[in-house]
């Protein structure tokens, strides 16, 4: 099975770390976010990635050439007979990373729609390039394939940004919580697509979560997974510090490998 992970954004309000690279290459704790996201598949056996590129796209094409350098001790000959001999392994030896350049502004549907040449299984999934999840990838699919409806969404109830007053008519505050949990489900990515998903995509202007997936949901064909861990979406500086410092902690709920 694919995953297709959406690696072409700007990241505007991320411009401190996204300059010079796509949000997709800023580190977490060493690692750029898109590789802990695809060692939250591959800990469930999904290891078959298509990376849909955009904004500075060539830098993460020179991070996978680089790859099997930047994480294992070699030897290398000089000269006419250049050759590398890798020394030892990695543990992404068996990833599949198919890298695909989607467009400079080409929008989340029709990045996807660009892809569909790659993507030879009835059943693919799609994620952003930003956000990590404790979510169960397995218990996602099995329900997918349960309703059988062609979409499904990853639901999750974030926090809300501000804290929450309570308050009497006189404005006296009664209640008082910082930055609770809403009562709200939003859309967390990790979504898992029939093939017929391709029919509602057109064009490079095509934003996948405005008129696909509402004809979607307005045809019954789209369910959610309500997701009640952890989610966190890396979209502005002060969301990087806080994953990093999650990291550092030693207490990632994201990393559900060994």
């Amino acid at each position: 099975m694919k995953v297709v992970i959406l690696c072409g954004g700007i990241g505007t309000r991320l411009k401190e770390e996204t300059e010079y690279r796509p949000k997709p290459l800023v580190d977490v704790g060493g690692r750029p976010i898109l590789w802990h996201i695809m060692k939250i598949y591959a800990h469930y056996g999904i290891q078959d990635f298509v990376l849909c590129l955009g904004y500075r796209g060539n830098t993460i094409k020179e991070y996978f050439l680089s790859y099997e350098a930047m994480n294992n001790d070699f030897t290398i000959c000089l000269g006419r007979k250049n050759a590398i001999t890798y020394h030892g392994g990695h543990e992404e030896q068996n990833f599949n990373v198919t890298l695909a350049d989607t467009g400079a502004e080409t929008q989340t549907g029709g990045r996807v729609k660009r892809i569909e040449r790659h993507i030879p299984d009835d059943t693919f999934m799609v994620t952003y390039g930003d956000g990590v999840s404790d979510v169960n990838i397995q218990g996602l699919l099995d329900f997918h394939h349960s309703h059988g409806k062609i979409a499904t969404v990853t639901a999750v109830q974030p926090f809300s940004r501000f804290g929450v007053l309570n308050m009497s008519e006189q404005g006296a505050v009664e209640h008082f919580v910082e930055k609770p949990q809403t009562d709200a489900w939003t859309s967390a990515g990790f979504f898992v697509f029939n093939r017929k998903m391709f029919d509602y995509l057109d064009g490079d202007s095509c934003i996948m979560e405005r008129e696909p997936m509402e004809r979607l949901a307005k045809e019954g064909q789209l369910m959610s997974y309500r997701h009640r861990g952890f989610f966190y979406a890396m979209d502005t500086y002060r969301e990087y510090k806080a994953l990093n410092e999650i990291w550092a902690a030693g207490n990632a709920p994201w990393k559900v490998w060994k």
